[in-house]
């Protein structure tokens, strides 16, 4: 089956366990040459993937604050990364199949990155069954898909306003929740977020890279047209403190830097 099509089916998948599956068994086969990459076939985009009954989507500013000095916040906190890493799957699913005509290497990147994500999510679900929850028991929202949908149009855009935006405001909370988790003795969850902070640098990091290459493509400055875009599309503010080292690594430039540190 070609790669458009297995992209298809793990995002149609509704059930959390089916969709994790999908991308394990998508991205097995690909290592092991079994899927044909098909880089320029139409695709028909889906922008309603496959999600649960549960968790019930509210709008962002009805999500009751999760503080991690209680049994019942710390699950809250931890069904909330569940969900982004449940989206983040579907994001990087889509980031494969709606962009056609883009390089082999692309599609690799995208589907590693659907893989860590899936790993990501089953991480943090165990470990919410620890404490008597699983994904589903909390209210959520669904801003991130939102945002796929808003930069559906270009895989510049998409890539410079989702893993350099809201991947990397991950990579600026995680010490802040770090801290509070130390705070509440719960080193396991410590650990998932020391695994999931370093994947999380390598997906920005290829967000990064792509957006470099179609910038250049087009005759571009990625500094400057990063910044225009945050204000074309009204990106999320970006707000300090920054975790200024995980982004140098995740590809922004000194001069990036720089200003951040102005904000």
């Amino acid at each position: 089956m070609p790669l458009p099509r297995r992209l298809a089916e793990c995002l149609r998948a509704r059930q959390p366990t089916d969709k994790v599956a999908c991308v394990h068994a998508l991205q097995a086969d690909w290592l092991a040459g079994h899927v044909a990459v098909d880089c320029d076939a139409v695709r028909t985009p889906i922008d309603r993937p496959g999600q649960p009954d549960q968790p019930a989507l509210i709008p962002p500013q009805q999500v009751p604050r999760r503080r991690a000095d209680s049994l019942a916040g710390r699950a809250a906190l931890i069904h909330a990364l569940a969900h982004i890493e449940f989206n983040a799957i579907n994001l990087a699913l889509d980031a494969a199949h709606r962009f056609a005509g883009m390089p082999p290497a692309y599609y690799a990147d995208w589907l590693q990155v659907a893989d860590e994500e899936a790993l990501h999510f089953d991480l943090l679900n165990a470990h919410l069954a620890t404490l008597d929850h699983t994904y589903g028991d909390f209210p959520a929202h669904n801003g991130l898909w939102e945002m796929a949908l808003r930069t559906a149009d270009d895989p510049l855009v998409r890539m410079a306003l989702v893993p350099r935006v809201l991947e990397a405001r991950g990579l600026d909370a995680t010490p802040l929740i770090v801290g509070k988790l130390k705070a509440a003795q719960d080193l396991r969850m410590v650990e998932i977020l020391g695994v999931i902070e370093r994947d999380e640098i390598g997906h920005v990091a290829i967000g990064s890279h792509w957006f470099e290459q179609l910038c250049r493509a087009r005759g571009l400055e990625p500094a400057a047209t990063f910044r225009q875009l945050l204000v074309e599309y009204d990106a999320p503010p970006l707000k300090p403190p920054f975790n200024l080292e995980a982004r140098r690594q995740a590809g922004f430039s000194q001069p990036e830097l720089d200003w951040l540190s102005r904000l």
